[in-house]
């Protein structure tokens, strides 16, 4: 029997093709999944990246959850939060085939339930795994069917009615699509809008052939500084390789951080549902609860991952959720996490005011931050708790351990955290200026780095 052990992470499937992700996994997994998901006599929505595997992966899942009585419905090239909303739109469960960001030799299945509802480690993910394992029993009954069904077009609808961008000021957008999936659904949602588009790399290619399809790091965004400053733009948005995360820079060319931009869609959302939840992450900026408690909004405090910031939502019923990784949550989208909704609010934010957005999105970054800084280590917890023991018992240090390990000021905090699949310590540090941050970014990185 197959061992996933090496490619099952926390939240989907992901690996090498054919080494350790083929159409045998594929089909094995789309027939456990229909089990799992109890979707025998139903059906599953299924969707793919540019990727050049993608294709057979999906026609060999497609075969196992049909083996299981399922029926399949087939989007197509998708994004992923296209997938989510096929799910959300048609309350089926689903298979999205996407390595995201990773380079084109790996693929990965995000899976989720009907509404989009999460499939984590702990949520069926860990049944899927067993059952492949251990060899999925035939279904008694008569197989399922096949369609294809093309759902762009309403994904595109249903955002667009979420933010009204009709009569906004005309504003002209840089995309830098990365030969992703954002190619694909960029065109469709600003169509219509007063939006001038200036298209990067729409071409899909999963081999990414310009730059790799991670907007977080610093030199795949330089491409797309260099165009908006070009061509004068208002604003330059960046989009991971299936366009579930966005990334923001200014008309200066400069990244508006992911927690700038929670903060700022937090604000539009309290505007319209006023006293809501919002969730954030432990290392999005201190600003964000700030901000949120400013508005008369009620921040919640979550671990780093999207099965962490969806549990919460769905038991506070928060109207959004934002994380320093640039995923955005949205109530009005399954409490799924869509880069495009979020694109969406802030274009609509920049267009309802006159300001560029260097000066409008300075309201909301106040404090200065590292960063996430990776450090190799050979003992993540000796580290970690050799950090601790140099905070413990200074005058005015807090310390909690809600995802690794938090120490805060009132004029600084970090928070170092271990890879749950590298051997990598996870640091990233703000402060109220520039001197402090960096002082203590530094004690921490010589207390990480040093010989053990």
């Amino acid at each position: 029997m197959p061992d996933l052990s090496a490619i099952v992470k926390a939240y989907d499937i992901r690996g090498l093709v054919p080494q350790e992700l083929d159409e045998g996994v594929a089909r094995a997994v789309g027939a456990a999944f229909v089990r799992v998901a109890g979707a025998a006599d139903g059906a599953v929505v299924v969707g793919r990246d540019m990727r050049p595997s993608s294709a057979s992966l999906v026609a060999a899942f497609a075969d196992g959850a049909r083996s299981q009585g399922a029926d399949v419905i087939d989007i197509g090239l998708a994004s992923t939060d296209q997938l989510y909303f096929a799910s959300g739109h048609l309350d089926l469960p689903g298979a999205m085939f996407t390595a995201s960001h990773n380079p084109a030799r790996y693929n990965g299945i995000k899976l989720c339930g009907r509404g989009a509802a999460p499939v984590g480690r702990d949520t069926g993910l860990e049944e899927v795994r067993t059952l492949v394992e251990d060899g999925v029993p035939p279904y008694p009954g008569r197989p399922g069917g096949f369609q294809t069904r093309d759902l762009l077009s309403a994904y595109a609808v249903h955002l667009r009615s979420l933010v009204d961008l009709r009569d906004a000021r005309p504003l002209t957008v840089v995309v830098d699509a990365a030969n992703g999936m954002a190619g694909h659904t960029v065109p469709s949602v600003l169509e219509g809008l007063p939006v001038s588009l200036v298209p990067m790399y729409f071409e899909l290619d999963g081999t990414f052939p310009n730059h790799e399809a991670n907007p977080l790091n610093p030199a795949n965004l330089v491409d797309l500084q260099a165009r908006v400053r070009e061509v004068g733009a208002d604003i330059g948005l960046a989009f991971d390789g299936d366009a579930d995360r966005c990334f923001v820079v200014d008309e200066r060319g400069e990244p508006v951080s992911p927690s700038a931009v929670t903060a700022m869609v937090a604000v539009r959302e309290l505007a319209k549902h006023p006293g809501a939840t919002v969730i954030h992450n432990l290392i999005t900026s201190r600003a964000v609860p700030e901000i949120v408690r400013e508005h008369g909004g009620f921040p919640v405090r979550t671990r780093v991952g999207h099965s962490f910031i969806k549990e919460e939502m769905a038991r506070t019923d928060a109207v959004f959720g934002g994380e320093h990784s640039a995923h955005y949550y949205f109530r009005d989208f399954w409490r799924a996490d869509t880069g495009m909704l979020a694109a969406l609010h802030v274009l609509s934010a920049l267009a309802e005011q006159v300001r560029p957005l260097s000066a409008f999105a300075a309201q909301f970054e106040r404090y200065v931050a590292s960063g996430e800084i990776n450090s190799e280590v050979n003992d993540a917890t000796g580290s970690t708790e050799e950090v601790r023991a140099a905070f413990t018992g200074r005058p005015g240090v807090d310390i909690d351990d809600l995802d690794g390990l938090t120490v805060s000021t009132a004029d600084w905090w970090f928070n170092l955290r271990a890879s749950n699949t590298e051997p990598l310590l996870r640091l990233n540090v703000e402060a109220t200026d520039h001197a402090t941050m960096a002082s203590v970014r530094d004690e921490v990185l010589a207390l990480v780095q040093k010989e053990r």
